[in-house]
């Protein structure tokens, strides 16, 4: 991997994230907490002599890798990528970047060869959900974890926002819906999660509870961030975003 040219600034989100002037962009807290948590794997692998593989499914610009290089133990991993388009960034600062569509597979890259695959804000874009989840899973070492976040409404809203509002639309076009296919609420995605063979829930936790318009200027005190943080592990169902993190379990033997 290309060296990292990170260097922690204030104006940035978490020092290092410049697409939120706030120190503790409420909105980009999901990156921070699973890089942190990326960092504490890796440094448990590195106790074990050897490096954390990690890949992010659709990077984009390269987010998660921005806050991975404020983390104690980046030199301790193993970042690989994938994006629907080619990325300057992918080429130039990932073990390896591929281009494709997850619902394709992604028959390069092999099965069971990463021990964490982050799959963040990406599955709402999809129509179809079975083959990416299949190949998420797929890429998963024994042992190893899936961390998906996802936008995520209160039920029943969620199935207003996917069947109800796009009818409503084509009726009366006043505005446009942007790229989301899906709508989720936590209980409906994580029993869709709960009957993918050989994956267990580990951890669930949700963001953005409260943020935002007037309230946006709190999210430059440490205090308000880890303040939302409690109230995300306390009440995910009523955040705006979630995260669940899956293991994937050993053979028996």
């Amino acid at each position: 991997m290309a060296q990292a040219d990170f260097r922690p600034h204030a104006g940035l989100a978490f020092g290092v994230d410049p697409s939120r002037p706030q120190r503790y962009s409420l909105r980009q807290a999901r990156y921070d907490a699973i890089a942190a948590d990326i960092s504490n794997w890796a440094a448990a692998a590195a106790a074990e002599g050897r490096r954390l593989s990690v890949l992010d499914v659709g990077c984009a610009w390269g987010v998660l890798l921005r806050h991975l290089q404020g983390k104690p133990h980046f030199d301790d991993i193993e970042i690989s990528a994938t994006d629907i388009v080619d990325t300057a960034i992918g080429k130039e600062r990932y073990e390896r970047f591929v281009v494709g569509d997850l619902r394709g597979g992604y028959p390069e890259l092999p099965s069971a060869a990463y021990d964490v695959v982050v799959c963040e804000q990406v599955l709402e874009h999809l129509d179809e959900l079975d083959a990416a989840l299949a190949t998420l899973c797929r890429l998963v070492k024994p042992g190893g974890r899936l961390a998906i976040g996802i936008p995520i409404f209160l039920p029943p809203l969620h199935l207003v926002r996917k069947h109800v509002l796009p009818l409503l639309l084509r009726l009366f076009p006043v505005r446009d819906l942007g790229t989301h296919d899906q709508a989720f609420s936590l209980a409906s995605f994580r029993r869709r999660l709960a009957r993918l063979p050989g994956m267990r829930e580990r951890q669930v936790r949700g963001f953005r509870i409260v943020s935002g318009g007037l309230l946006a200027p709190l999210e430059n005190h440490r205090w308000w961030w880890r303040f939302n943080r409690r109230l995300g592990a306390l009440f995910p169902a009523a955040c705006i975003e979630a995260q669940i993190i899956l293991e994937k379990t050993r053979p028996a033997g």
